[in-house]
């Protein structure tokens, strides 16, 4: 097969400014503060507030620095792929990249479904024009994305220009007509604090994610070095979004338990601000503001989402039709067509418990990434790096707070998450094992490019010490999922009987103490499994890695 058309060697430089990326990624992680309202509500006004000032500290400035030092050092198409490859080797940059995969195919539909939900507050629309706007976005974005990453940075800066300034006009309104304290109740009455944070967490991590996308790009950009700068940038503009509007809404129009993303409730939200303020008429701008957000976000995910496959088969870890490249714009153009084409079967299920199972997956790859930026810092010292590459500050403290902190609150937010989706998340976790070995035998992996660096075990096809990676995944996943039980047990065990037997009726899902046997048992099973995958790797596959290398 001929590869003059494809992978990344075939991909075209794009002439990309600092701007344009900013604005990718500003619309990768926010493009608006949608979302927050039900935070809000779950939480309380004050402590949301207080999350939305505090979480980035646990959460987005470390991997922001971390991400900016592994970008300015290592750029390449696929970002996270690039840098967990070089820290931890093939099992774990295919596990990263293909779980981060199926979370961006799962949830990107939804931004779609969104977009025609705002317009049908603005015109009536029968259930055939509905279903033909979402697939003109799907198809408008698609052939924006097949122009190429230029043309996806000048749409972004046009939808963040309208984004940002609806919701600066919401601070300025907001704060103009300040009458009441926004921080009050701190959390809703009845409600715990660890309770409240807990709600607060899942959506904050939700709200401050997207900053891994952009670096998947980094191959199709002329001056790469860019996106560690935009990363920088984009993070307080980010925060800004979020903290300013929200706290002058809750300032001027309050009726904190009321707020919603739902405008067609008659609730209350960023728009009121404007309406009560100004005029009924400024509804209508926000439900077109509220449109192109979520247009904005799909431009994004586009783009970043249909990178992943095509880096994993360029690797030779995915089928081989996937890394084609087009020969005039040089994108890869069958990715994005498979991407959307997803997209568009998603379009009419109801998937939202698909969207929420996708958590687990990209945290996954956010641990590995934070992770990496330890690893790399020992493979590639400071002393070996041009001194005008980006790098963490702070020193060894510094490199262990953004090494450490966003994995350790990764582990936090998926246990808080739901005993439901918690309990779906790490189950299937394993089937991405399979899919690793299914391609590895089929297509070689990074063997098939260099058998030297990358030499395999005769005996199972595979890279020398992936069992033991394996027997290592299987051990994490089972002691994890044997720790998850007390807690869960403790963090809901007041309500969560009751509340998902409402929820869910009947069915194992609808018994909290049933889902706590099944991860205590499927935690006992996977440690054993993967203690005995460990002894074998370390008693055979690791000497023969070691003998192979050397």
């Amino acid at each position: 097969m001929s590869t003059k058309n494809q992978g990344v060697g075939a991909l075209k430089k794009h002439k990309v400014g600092l701007l344009s990326v900013v604005a990718m990624l500003y619309c990768a992680c926010a493009a608006g503060a949608f979302g927050i309202e039900e935070m809000i509500t779950e939480s309380g006004p004050g402590l949301s507030i207080l999350m939305l000032v505090f979480f980035p500290f646990v959460w987005s400035v470390p991997i922001c620095l971390g991400v900016a030092e592994l970008g300015s050092v290592l750029p390449g198409e696929g970002g996270p792929f690039v840098w967990i490859k070089e820290a931890f080797g093939e099992f774990w940059s295919f596990m990263s990249t293909f779980l981060f995969g199926i979370s961006f195919y799962v949830g990107n539909a939804i931004f779609v479904v969104l977009s025609v939900g705002y317009l049908s507050y603005i015109v009536e629309l029968t259930v055939l024009q509905e279903a033909l706007i979402k697939l003109f976005f799907v198809i408008i974005f698609t052939v924006i994305n097949l122009m190429g990453v230029k043309e996806v940075g000048k749409v972004s800066v046009v939808l963040t220009a309208l984004v940002l300034l609806a919701f600066a006009l919401v601070a300025v309104v907001g704060f103009a007509n300040w009458n009441q304290n926004p921080m009050e109740p701190m959390i809703p009455q009845g409600s715990g604090v660890m309770e409240g944070i807990g709600g607060c967490a899942a959506i904050c991590v939700w709200m401050y994610t997207g900053y891994l996308s952009i670096p998947a790009l980094a191959g199709e950009m002329e001056n790469p070095q860019l996106i560690p700068k935009a990363t920088i940038i984009s993070l307080p503009l980010v925060t800004l979004t979020y903290v300013l509007p929200t706290l002058a809404g809750l300032a001027s129009v309050g009726n904190w338990e009321n707020w919603t993303t739902d405008g067609a409730t008659g609730g209350v939200g960023y728009s009121t601000v404007l309406t009560e303020n100004i005029g009924p008429y400024m509804g209508l701008f926000f439900c077109v503001v509220a449109i192109a957000s979520n247009l904005a976000i799909f431009n994004s995910q586009i783009a970043s989402g249909s990178r992943g496959f095509f880096v994993l088969s360029d690797a030779n870890l995915f089928p081989r039709f996937m890394s084609k490249v087009s020969k005039n714009k040089g994108v890869p153009y069958v990715s994005i067509l498979v991407y959307s084409a997803v997209t568009i079967l998603l379009l009419k299920y109801d998937f939202t418990a698909l969207v929420l199972l996708e958590v687990a997956f990209s945290l996954g790859t956010y641990a590995l990434v934070a992770l990496s930026l330890l690893r790399i810092r020992k493979k590639i010292p400071l002393e070996q790096r041009d001194k005008a590459l980006f790098k963490v500050p702070g020193g060894k403290l510094g490199l262990k707070y953004c090494g450490y902190t966003p994995a350790a609150a990764a582990a936090f937010v998926m246990l808080i998450n739901g005993t439901d989706y918690f309990l779906g998340g790490i189950m299937l976790l394993p089937l991405a094992v399979v899919f690793y070995i299914f391609f590895k035998k089929c297509y070689g992996g990074f063997y098939k490019e260099n058998p030297v660096l990358y030499p395999i075990n005769p005996a199972t096809g595979l890279a020398a010490g992936d069992i033991v990676r394996i027997g290592v995944f299987g051990l994490f996943v089972g002691v994890y999922s044997m720790i998850s039980v007390p807690f869960l047990r403790w963090y809901e065990g007041g309500w969560g009987p009751e509340y998902y037997a409402q929820t869910y009726g009947t069915g194992f899902l609808s018994d909290f103490d049933c889902m706590l046997n099944i991860l205590l048992i499927y935690g006992i099973v996977m440690t054993l499994v993967g203690a005995a995958v460990f002894a074998v790797g370390r008693k055979k596959d690791h000497c023969l890695a070691k003998e192979l290398v050397s």
